[in-house]
């Protein structure tokens, strides 16, 4: 089979069999792309019958270190890790389709990657951050209201954008939030949030709404329309300059800080996981290694046979 009618199959096959999210399948768009421009300059013709058998793993190994190696523009190892499985995933489908006889990724292994641990705001921080909202005005009664839900369901900023007025439940102050596969999980709305949310739903929504196409958006931009990720991202940074935070801030600042916040309130890691969406409990604990340093300190600050220079039993030190 053809290389370039076999990248056609295995987007349609993971955007209706796996529905993944439209910026997930652009990247794996990309992805594959510029990876049969490569092997089209490098011997085998995507565009040619039977080219999907053509690719060795020698091409594959090649190909990486190509990118890896570029002098204008070298990938990350996050973004060579991300590369590789677009690769292992396109490969693994012509595979199990018949498309090759084998998979030409098989013990090719990824760049081992750093482990970064996310950066939380403190509960001060995140306050500042709110009280930099007050007002009467409509923008920012919204501002509040957007990003006291951000804190309190930890949610990402493309799944708070999407939100529409409908997934406000009545069932005891729950929020239906749609993550990565469309998949649906109800989180909690605390008090503060709901009470922001209230505010800006009876006072401002309406008055934006109507200046606009009917939208069950539930955030709207002055003009009536849904609020972009963009819009919600210079909220975030205009609240945070009024605040004067040094802290870099971003949406993801936020659902750091609500998992962190979490566990370190005592939180069960697998709660913390299915309030965030993660497939898997492992993304989740990397929250625990945060949690571990701040005891850490804790204790190093405040147990007296901690630091270094502590008083030896014998009192010679």
């Amino acid at each position: 089979m053809k290389l370039v009618d076999a990248q056609e199959s295995f987007l349609r096959h993971v955007t209706i069999e796996r529905g993944l999210s439209t910026n997930t399948i652009s990247a794996y768009r990309r992805d594959l792309t510029g990876y049969l421009e490569w092997l089209a300059l490098n011997g085998v013709d995507p565009a040619a019958e039977e080219s999907c058998a053509a690719v060795t793993s020698q091409l594959v190994s090649a190909f990486i270190a190509h990118v890896h190696d570029r002098p204008h523009s070298p990938l990350t190892a996050t973004s060579q890790a991300r590369l590789l499985s677009s690769l292992r995933g396109f490969h693994r489908f012509g595979l199990e389709e018949g498309f090759a006889s084998s998979d030409p990724t098989l013990g090719i292994s990824p760049p081992k990657l750093p482990l970064r641990l996310p950066k939380a705001l403190s509960i001060s921080e995140v306050e500042a951050l709110l009280d930099a909202c007050d007002g009467d005005g409509d923008v920012r009664i919204r501002d509040r209201a957007l990003i006291e839900l951000l804190y309190a369901t930890g949610a990402r900023i493309s799944e708070i954008v999407s939100l529409n007025v409908d997934d406000i439940t009545d069932t005891q102050g729950m929020l239906r939030v749609r993550g990565k596969g469309n998949k649906q999980r109800l989180v909690p709305v605390g008090s503060f949030a709901r009470a922001a949310l209230d505010a800006y739903l009876v006072r401002v929504r309406p008055v934006f709404s109507a200046r606009g196409r009917s939208t069950p958006a539930l955030f709207l931009g002055p003009r009536g329309s849904r609020m972009s990720r963009q819009s919600a991202w210079l909220v975030i940074q205009g609240a945070a300059e009024r605040a004067e935070l040094t802290t870099h801030v971003s949406p993801h600042s936020l659902r750091h800080s609500f998992a962190t916040h979490l566990l370190n309130g005592g939180a069960d890691v697998r709660v913390v996981q299915e309030l965030l969406g993660h497939s898997s409990v492992a993304t989740t604990q990397i929250y625990t290694l945060v949690t571990a340093d701040a005891l850490r300190e804790s204790y190093q600050l405040a147990h007296p046979r901690a630091r270094a220079t502590s008083t030896r039993i014998d009192g010679s030190g």
